[in-house]
C-alpha cells in the first residue's frame, strides 16, 4: 500500500445521529487488537491517540438538523488531522459514526491534490450518505458526507471543501437501503452504486475490480470508508442503521483482500461500531480482521482453532 506505517487515530464522533454509542468506537477498536494485528503483519504502528472534538449535545427535536455546529467543528478537526497524517504513512480513522467522513475525505482529497492525483472514494456501506443538511428528512448528519465531499450545496457552517471529489470517483458497494432523491441523485450524477441485487447476480469480485482498475488507469489514490453496516447484522450487530440483506463475511473478506493485491488503499475510515449494542466483542472482533486482509493477511496465515 503506501509504506510500512499504519497511523490509528481515533475520532470519537457521536453527533452525526442521535442514538449515542459509537463514541466507544475508538476503544473497542483497541480492546480488539488492532494495533497488535498490524504489528504481527509486519507493519508499524503508531497510535496517534483519540482528536479531541466536542461532546454530542441532547437530541435536536424532530425535523431538525441534529448537532449541526459540533459536527462542523468535528469536520474541521479531523481534516487537520488527515492533512498531518497522509504524508507520515496510511491513517486508519477509527470511528465513532460515518458523519467523520466529512472530515477524513476533506483532509484527505487536501493531500492527493498536493500530490497531483485524483482521488477515489469506495463507500461500503448500505446507504449512500449523499444527502445535504437542507434536505436530509432525518436530521442525521451521517447521512451527508458524500454530499459534502462531492461539494453540494447546503453546508453552511461547516469548512470548505477545497478539493471537491468527483461524483465519477464515487463507488458505492452494498447499497440496500436508498430513498428517492438518493436515487435521483446517484443517477444524475453518474456515480457508480453496486446494490445487493447486483452482488447476488454478479458476485462482489467483477464490479469491485472493474473500479480498481478504473483507480489504477487514472493513477488515483483510494479512500476506503468502511461502515459497520455494509455487513450482514448476523455477523455484525453492533451499529444502530442495521439492514438485513448485507456482505457475508466471505464476500467482506474478498473485498478487503483485493483491495490488499491492488496496493492502493491509502487511508481508511471504520465507521459506526456501537460497542453498547455488540455481543462480547464479535462485530469489532469481525472489523479488526476485516482490516487485517486490507492488511496483507492471508488465508494461511491464521491458525485454525480447534475445540476439540
Amino acid at each position: 500500500m503506501s509504506g510500512d506505517t499504519c497511523i490509528l487515530i481515533g475520532a470519537g464522533l457521536d453527533c452525526g445521529k442521535r442514538r449515542r454509542g459509537c463514541s466507544m468506537g475508538p476503544e473497542a477498536y483497541r480492546v480488539a487488537g488492532l494495533a497488535t494485528t498490524l504489528a504481527d503483519l509486519g507493519w508499524h504502528v503508531e497510535d496517534r491517540g483519540d482528536v479531541p472534538g466536542p461532546k454530542a449535545p441532547p437530541p435536536s427535536p424532530a425535523g431538525q438538523v441534529h448537532a449541526r455546529a459540533e459536527t462542523a467543528e468535528w469536520t474541521r478537526l479531523l481534516a487537520e488531522a488527515a492533512r498531518a497524517a497522509m504524508p507520515d504513512g496510511f491513517p486508519i480513522f477509527m470511528g465513532g459514526d460515518h458523519a467523520l467522513s466529512l472530515g477524513t475525505v476533506s483532509g484527505v482529497a487536501d493531500h492527493a491534490a498536493a500530490q497531483g492525483r485524483p482521488l477515489f472514494v469506495l463507500w461500503l456501506d448500505a446507504h449512500p450518505d449523499i444527502h445535504n443538511p437542507e434536505a436530509t428528512a432525518s436530521g442525521n448528519l451521517h447521512g451527508t458526507p458524500i454530499g459534502y465531499v462531492t461539494g453540494q450545496l447546503g453546508f453552511d457552517g461547516f469548512p470548505a471543501m477545497t478539493h471537491p471529489v468527483p461524483p465519477k470517483n464515487i463507488c458505492f458497494i452494498g447499497l440496500r437501503s436508498v430513498d428517492a432523491p438518493e436515487r435521483a441523485a446517484i443517477q444524475s450524477a453518474g456515480m457508480r452504486a453496486i446494490d445487493m441485487r447486483q452482488i447476488d447476480e454478479r458476485g462482489i469480485a467483477a464490479p469491485l475490480a472493474e473500479f480498481i482498475e478504473e483507480v489504477r488507469a487514472a493513477n488515483g489514490m483510494l479512500h476506503l470508508s468502511l461502515d459497520v453496516d455494509f455487513l450482514d447484522p448476523a455477523i455484525a450487530p453492533a451499529v444502530g442503521t442495521t439492514v438485513p440483506g448485507g456482505a457475508t463475511f466471505r464476500e467482506a473478506h474478498l473485498a478487503m483482500e483485493m483491495l490488499h493485491d491492488s496496493n492502493l488503499v491509502t487511508s481508511l475510515d471504520l465507521v459506526e461500531l456501537n460497542p453498547f449494542l455488540d455481543e462480547r466483542g464479535r462485530t469489532a472482533s469481525l472489523m479488526v480482521d476485516l482490516t487485517a486482509s486490507l492488511f496483507g493477511r492471508r488465508v494461511f496465515d491464521r491458525p485454525t482453532r480447534s475445540f476439540s
